[in-house]
């Protein structure tokens, strides 16, 4: 017979945990076996907000799990809208800190930028994020609120981990979220619909590869050891080569890609070196190259080389059998760079 018990003061959320957290919460709370799936249902098949709102569990069992549990979403704090379409929301997270969200629609798609943590302790020196200084790890909830809370959630078609913090520095609650999304018991996603970017850390880019079936994104930025260290001070204890050795040494099935985010800065690393060095490393891996747009971040000397030189760097490396496009800048008249709206709101908290 069902017997609730009562032990815990803090509620904790419901949101964002797997299936086998759910197992245990169910199991802890006496309630039948069955009712762990029921719970995962009308957390992520059903757009319900509310405990109560789970009528296939019994009034006993809402009150228990009431008593315990929040249901864990809450609504973005902000949004600015660009004159492109592209929206960028302001969530509240670890109690006082802020993160970004990215809404980009395009024709045929609409795809989610999300945060993964709060500021970054990776320092790479062109991210408004990186200057903020670490803050904190976001916990699955905070990640999927992103999704679930954002008002277009119902169009998206895409998903990527490039917001704000590094995703593979926080990868036991990536990892949670990927599960969520792309389990039947989940939203179902296929994970061909879901990125997930890293600036190159060794072990936790093996653990999500043998984890995850998602795409992988790394940034490069260079192809030079010097001088992608001084961009990206990762390197110098996670060098592009050992990320490199993994990406080959995996066996990658024909639906899951391998993309280099490379952010063109004007005379730093768009010369002619730049593009043999870089079909030289890449050569052998089934990958593109994704070239991307420096956006402005205050006290910065890094600058965008023109349109006429960005296009020529790409077809120079596609010249090099290396397929690469050029993403297309959006949302630039409402702080572009990732961390500069959360940079704005926890300014204005201080003061």
């Amino acid at each position: 017979m069902y017997s609730p018990i009562y032990n815990k003061v803090t509620k904790d959320r419901l949101y964002g945990k797997t299936l086998n957290e759910l197992i245990a919460v169910a199991k802890r709370l006496r309630m039948p076996g069955f009712a762990a799936k029921q719970i995962a249902d009308w957390l992520y098949k059903k757009e319900i907000s509310s405990i109560e709102e789970m009528t296939n569990l019994s009034k006993k069992m809402r009150e228990a799990l009431s008593l315990e549990y929040n249901f864990g979403l809450s609504a973005p704090v902000n949004v600015v809208e660009s004159s492109d379409g592209t929206k960028k929301y302001l969530y509240k997270v670890l109690n006082d800190k802020y993160i970004e969200t990215a809404y980009i629609p395009e024709e045929d798609r609409a795809t989610i930028c999300v945060s993964s943590q709060a500021g970054c302790k990776m320092g790479c020196i062109f991210c408004m994020t990186g200057k903020q200084g670490f803050q904190g790890n976001l916990s699955s909830n905070e990640i999927l609120n992103q999704f679930r809370s954002l008002p277009e959630f119902s169009r998206l078609t895409n998903m990527v981990y490039m917001g704000m913090g590094e995703p593979l520095d926080n990868i036991s609650e990536v990892l949670k979220s990927l599960e969520i999304l792309t389990s039947e018991w989940g939203y179902g996603w296929s994970p061909t619909r879901i990125t997930v970017s890293t600036v190159g850390i060794v072990p936790s880019i093996k653990k999500f590869l043998e984890s995850s079936r998602c795409h992988l994104a790394v940034s490069l930025h260079s192809p030079f050891d010097e001088e992608r260290r001084k961009l990206m001070p990762i390197q110098r204890t996670n060098t592009i080569k050992e990320v490199l050795d993994i990406i080959r040494d995996f066996d990658f099935n024909s639906q899951r890609r391998v993309s280099f985010e490379y952010i063109l800065f004007k005379c730093i690393n768009d010369t002619s070196s730049h593009i043999k060095e870089l079909a030289r490393i890449l050569n052998g891996i089934k990958c593109r190259i994704n070239i991307i747009r420096f956006h402005h971040i205050p006290g910065s000397e890094f600058e965008s080389p023109d349109t006429e030189e960005t296009i020529r760097f790409k077809e120079a490396l596609n010249a090099k059998g290396i397929l690469t496009t050029i993403r297309s800048s959006r949302g630039e008249d409402i702080n572009a760079a990732c961390g500069l709206l959360s940079t704005l709101e926890q300014n204005k908290a201080v003061k």
